[in-house]
């Protein structure tokens, strides 16, 4: 999306379950898993970019040994710089003990990182600070190996602060407020309680403390443990966790609302935020990955049982839209095709747009580049008008069609320019608002002569936030060309309401749907409705979650979605262009036709998944009446 808007998280397991040796042999190196994790964390680089994480446990170690490792880091290429750091230490010992390089069980003993259990993590913070301390995975430690959680998760909690109130009650003492913390606790409580319980019936089948250790890890029930942690977890997730005997977990929300996929076969299992990684790294069939059930968890023993359980009812499928439109990398098969059909759905708008259908004096185009496949689709489609079109004016001219006619109907095309070139080296480095907004308008480079001053130009994007960068920079750079039309489709329908599941659009007053919404009122003298759904949103505060009513939509609901798309086009067109500019946006209808799999559309409809949601936007429209810049969970 031309609006800069950061990613979500992405997680990444991998169990390894055969010994060391066995990828040595087979691979050539013991650090089969390290590379492969390497490569499925920078896959994913596009879910993540303020820090990394990556952690290992080493199974069937002496006590002494160090069975459990972690590197993190939040510079401006995290994930090379964690690997650089893995990579030194793994160099720095086989330079010291070269008789370690064909010795696998000195290298696991040895060598910090190298485990049979990795959990990899990439991070945008959209909770806390980002820094170091607040990059995934998080590590609860304890002298019991059973009792080590690590945990790191693709998540936003709606209800942090109950969730935070409940640990205080349970006698706990949190560090932080996070929700990760928060989330890591919860899951250690009932660990350490499940923990307790079983030595002592252990116990009193007469085994000793020393002998109880290697039972209770057979006999954990992690997903008893997972029932009672997530029981009043409201949000999207795809929570990760490794236990420090060698238990692993990866569980998804009731509502399917965060992605999570697995692949098994007698060598490894791997999880992941995306299929197509998964695919990728391990060269494996689309039809071999399999997505996790919402509400369900993939729990991977120790001695490497595989199992799928049922953690918490799952609710009706609210997957997110945005990660088929622009948050999940292209190349999933599904993903494609999905993107392509947004594009071609929008054709029908389009020509309502251009006078008289007049395709012969438009130029298509996209920008940025990750709409270059809803690009494809919305050519293609104009294609098939064309060749419709074609056809009909071929046999209305009957067998008496001149030659030079059938050149001039045939050469009928598209007309498709690479028009914006955005310029990845530029930098707005100065902070001073007129200086910047100078700065800004010039990130993209045009294409001179690409457009005449008769033409329409057709310029599509994945979505439209905030319209920051059209308003600053795209459409003072296309108006260059002097095009008698801009026409901005967006592959997206409007944003109207902020997300709470994970993904940064946070406060409503960002979002310039809802700024569109209050001209409008103010224009027709209606604005006192903005009062009124203030007071509203007030009397619910004491209200359960379960009661309360998205009461935002008032805001929305006396305009049409053209009217508010001709506000937006008129709030976002610079005062100096003189060629006309319309917005074009997806409809809702047309999004779900598109994408039947992933009908989470709570930015769009204000219709959330979780009662949880519903507090948040209202939250967030208090926070807007009242100035408060915090965010709304």
């Amino acid at each position: 999306m031309s609006d800069a808007i950061k990613h979500e998280c992405g997680i990444a397991l991998i169990r390894l379950l055969k010994p060391l040796e066995y990828y040595k042999e087979k691979y050539g190196s013991a650090f089969y898993g390290i590379n492969k994790m390497y490569l499925m964390m920078e896959k994913q680089h596009n879910r993540g970019q303020d820090g990394a994480g990556f952690a290992s446990i080493k199974m069937n170690v002496q006590p002494g040994e160090r069975y459990i490792s972690r590197v993190r880091s939040n510079q401006s290429q995290p994930i090379q710089d964690i690997f650089s750091q893995i990579n030194s230490r793994i160099n720095s010992v086989l330079t010291e003990s070269p008789e370690y390089v064909d010795d696998v069980a000195a290298q696991k003993k040895n060598i910090p990182y190298l485990g049979e259990l990795m959990l990899g993590h990439v991070r945008y913070g959209t909770f806390g600070k980002n820094s170091v301390e607040s990059v995934h995975p998080f590590l609860r430690q304890n002298n019991w190996m059973h009792r080590n959680l690590i945990v790191a998760g693709n998540f936003n909690m709606t209800n942090v602060n109950e969730l935070f109130d409940n640990l205080i009650k349970l006698g706990q003492h949190p560090k932080e407020k996070a929700d990760t913390i928060t989330v890591m606790e919860k899951i250690g409580h009932f660990l350490d309680d499940a923990v307790a319980k079983l030595y002592k019936q252990i116990k009193n089948e007469g085994y000793n403390k020393h002998e109880a250790s290697p039972i209770i890890a057979d006999r954990l029930n992690v997903a008893k443990i997972l029932r009672k942690a997530a029981k009043n977890w409201d949000g999207g997730y795809a929570m990760a966790g490794l236990l420090g005997h060698g238990d692993s977990f990866v569980l998804r929300d009731p509502s399917g609302i965060r992605p999570a996929y697995y692949y098994k076969d007698d060598e490894v299992v791997v999880v992941a935020s995306e299929r197509p990684v998964i695919q990728t790294v391990f060269n494996v069939d689309y039809n071999d990955i399999e997505e996790l059930d919402p509400g369900n968890a993939i729990i991977i023993k120790k001695n490497g049982k595989v199992s799928l359980k049922e953690i918490l009812t799952p609710l009706e499928r609210k997957a997110c839209s945005f990660e088929r439109i622009y948050f999940s990398r292209g190349s999933d098969a599904e993903i494609y095709e999905e993107r392509k059909k947004l594009g071609s759905l929008l054709l029908p708008k389009i020509l309502d747009a251009v006078q008289d259908n007049d395709l012969q004096n438009t130029v298509f185009s996209y920008i940025p580049n990750t709409a270059e496949t809803c690009f494809y689709g919305m050519v293609k489609e104009a294609q098939n008008y064309l060749i419709n079109k074609k056809e009909e004016l071929i046999l209305k001219e009957g067998a008496e069609i001149t030659r030079e006619k059938l050149h001039q109907i045939l050469t009928l095309r598209p007309r498709i320019e690479k028009v914006a070139i955005k310029d990845a080296k530029l930098r707005t480095f100065i902070t001073e608002d007129s200086s910047r907004d100078d700065l800004v308008a010039h990130v993209y480079d045009i294409t001179y002569k690409s457009v005449k001053p008769t033409d329409n130009l057709v310029i599509i994007d994945d979505s439209i936030v905030r319209g920051t960068t059209l308003r600053k920079s795209i459409l003072r750079m296309l108006g260059r060309l002097n095009p008698k039309n801009i026409i901005v489709v967006s592959s997206a329908p409007q944003i109207k309401y902020p997300d709470c599941y994970g993904i940064d659009m946070a406060r409503l007053e960002d979002l310039i749907a809802f700024r569109a919404a209050l001209e409008l009122h103010k224009e027709r003298g209606t604005y006192n409705v903005v009062e009124e759904v203030y007071n509203k949103c007030k009397s619910q505060l004491e209200l359960q979650d379960s009661e309360v009513v998205n009461f935002v939509k008032e805001i929305y609901d006396p305009f049409s979605d053209e009217q508010i798309s001709d506000k937006i086009a008129e709030l976002l067109t610079p005062e100096d262009i003189e060629s006309g500019v319309k917005i074009i946006f997806q409809s809702v209808e047309g999004l779900h036709k598109a994408c039947p799999k992933n009908l989470g559309d709570w930015y769009f409809t204000g219709n959330y998944p979780t009662p949880g949601g519903n507090r948040v936007v209202n939250r967030a429209f208090i926070n807007f009446y009242e100035g408060n810049k915090e965010r709304a969970y």
